[in-house]
């Protein structure tokens, strides 16, 4: 990545995407496709690697609970809860926890937001990191080729959630991960972090403010959250900004797997809706866990040695 690429991530080079974006919504101009599987850069996913390993040892003082749950081989289907704005440290330090403990064999492709894809400089960065846009058959090809897949189904509202409701799960409803996961027969593998919502202060999610601007239309979101970051003071979230150096913890759960479910009972809605409660139960309960006698910043307390 070099200083231009690096321009991009400036609030002028966000602005002038978000906006190229929203132009090109409304004109009706189509993003490519972004779902090329063999876009993915093991040499540039070591580089980052690297880099995500020294922010979370030395930064973040990153703790791992529970990545033997994710299964060593075959697909699994990885659920997360979203936190943290613009930045995705809680889908970077997932990967890194993947790669460390698996190797660099094992493929983890992560469902990405359309803004990701707007910039071709970005958009090329993201596909060699093994991100892809949704989109029709592109998850069932990731698993059909037996690789993890990285979803986090509250998207936006989830990562964008005031600060007061940083311990709780919001997965917004939505339920296509499921229908995909009972189609197909993978284990959910839930994830779960902590302190990532703590890097910037989410005062709203501005959704009002989102529904009234139109920003559905305009950028495929519900959301226009303003927050307290550094450098910006009270700003929109969706700025790049110096995330708190918050204690950081990530706990997988154990897979989750729906045996008497049929494929053909994908898109039954009550049957979705007993799925759904089981998922966000569970992703609670680690949440809890992770949450209960933690300092917000500072983070979890420490065992007696």
């Amino acid at each position: 990545m070099n200083g231009r690429d690096l321009l991009l991530l400036t609030p002028p080079g966000i602005f002038s995407i978000l906006l190229r974006g929203a132009r090109d919504r409304l004109l009706g101009s189509a993003l490519p496709p972004c779902d090329d599987l063999d876009a993915y850069d093991p040499e540039l996913v070591a580089v980052f690697a690297d880099v995500a390993r020294a922010l979370a040892r030395h930064y973040f003082g990153l703790r791992l609970r529970g990545v033997e749950n994710v299964p060593a081989q075959g697909a699994a289907l990885l659920v997360g809860n979203h936190n943290g704005g613009s930045l995705p440290f809680d889908s970077l330090f997932t990967a890194l926890a993947i790669y460390d403990h698996q190797g660099p064999g094992r493929i983890l492709h992560g469902l990405a937001h359309d803004a990701v894809f707007i910039d071709p400089r970005i958009r090329g960065y993201a596909q060699r990191l093994g991100a892809v846009r949704a989109g029709p058959g592109v998850a069932e090809r990731a698993l059909a080729r037996q690789r993890l897949l990285l979803v986090y189904p509250g998207s936006d509202w989830d990562a964008c959630r005031p600060f007061a409701e940083r311990d709780r799960i919001e997965l917004h409803g939505r339920r296509g991960f499921l229908r995909l996961a009972l189609r197909t027969g993978v284990p959910i593998v839930p994830v779960v972090s902590v302190g990532t919502h703590e890097q910037l202060v989410i005062l709203t999610r501005g959704d009002t403010l989102a529904r009234v601007s139109g920003m559905h239309r305009l950028l495929r979101t519900d959301t226009l959250p303003i927050a307290l970051s550094i450098p910006w003071g009270v700003s929109l979230a969706y700025l790049p900004y110096l995330p708190l150096p918050a204690q950081t913890t990530l706990a997988f759960g154990a897979p989750l797997r729906f045996p008497e479910v049929r494929p053909d009972q994908a898109d039954d809605e009550a049957t979705l809706a007993r799925c759904y409660a089981v998922v966000e139960s569970q992703m609670q309960a680690i949440l809890d866990e992770l949450s209960r006698d933690r300092i917000p910043f500072v983070g979890e307390r420490r065992a007696p040695a």
